[in-house]
């Protein structure tokens, strides 16, 4: 099942430099919300404290919790490993695995997640996941081709399909359109608005058109000022972000007044 997120009170450092401070959101199950931003404001990182990735960096930690369905993932009984199983991410460049063919490339991390599984399941779940990616049909004659050998866009929708093979509550994506041509952007969107029927999505986009397109929710973010850490200015329905913005700064970044 979906999971609802919760961030209360987060700060996130780079070892002292406090890079992102004082983020409080929800997030619903079964929706799709949109980190926007100018640079270097940390929605990225922020998008990575949600799966505990942040944490993989030499020297970074957070402060706060963020909550699957009321559980602190920063837990001191939690395993980290566990909560990037539940919370699967994609990420900016598509990055199947270059020796593996398609076929495995689906199914590697549920290898290491599960051990042994039997032919039949592993052939189940291939279908199933690359069904849910929206790739099956491109690629069903080809599985045991390298994924490296499938278009940008094939590629990115194959590393969704091995996201999601694991069968997580959670998906983030970091920008998981930015190296693609229009026609590959589009069909991403597309994945997106069905696979949100059984995920809860977190987009991080530079492109505020595709948020306006492909997200019910809109968490703008921005720099306190020159050295000073990123905030979360506002988050709200994404018709509302785009319209009528609660602050001044949001209405400013929107209309291109900077960013």
């Amino acid at each position: 099942m979906a999971k609802r997120i919760d961030a209360k009170n987060l700060n996130i450092y780079y070892s002292k430099f406090l890079a992102v401070s004082e983020v409080n959101f929800t997030i619903a199950p079964r929706s799709v919300t949109a980190f926007i931003g100018p640079s270097g404001c940390g929605k990225s990182t922020v998008l990575r404290t949600i799966n505990r990735m942040h944490e993989v960096i030499a020297g970074a930690r957070v402060e706060g919790d963020v909550l699957l369905d009321g559980e602190n993932i920063y837990g001191s009984d939690i395993d980290p490993v566990d909560v990037r199983r539940t919370i699967g991410m994609v990420f900016q460049r598509p990055n199947p695995f270059p020796t593996m063919s398609i076929y495995d490339n689906v199914v590697a991390g549920l290898k290491l997640q599960s051990g042994r599984i039997s032919k039949s399941d592993l052939d189940a779940t291939v279908e199933k996941s690359l069904r849910g990616a929206n790739l099956w049909e491109e690629v069903k004659d080809r599985l045991n081709k390298p994924g490296s050998g499938l278009s940008g866009g094939q590629q990115q929708r194959l590393c969704i399909a091995r996201a999601i093979a694991v069968e997580p509550q959670v998906l983030l994506m970091d920008e998981p359109c930015s190296a693609l041509d229009p026609i590959s952007t589009l069909a991403i969107e597309d994945l997106i608005q069905s696979l949100k029927e059984k995920y809860t999505i977190v987009i991080v986009t530079h492109n505020m058109q595709q948020a306006a397109r492909v997200s019910e929710r809109t968490a703008f973010f921005n720099l306190a000022g020159v050295g000073k850490p990123g905030q979360l200015v506002e988050i709200d329905e994404t018709t509302k972000i785009f319209s009528n913005p609660t602050d001044q700064r949001t209405e400013d970044y929107i209309s291109g007044r900077f960013g």
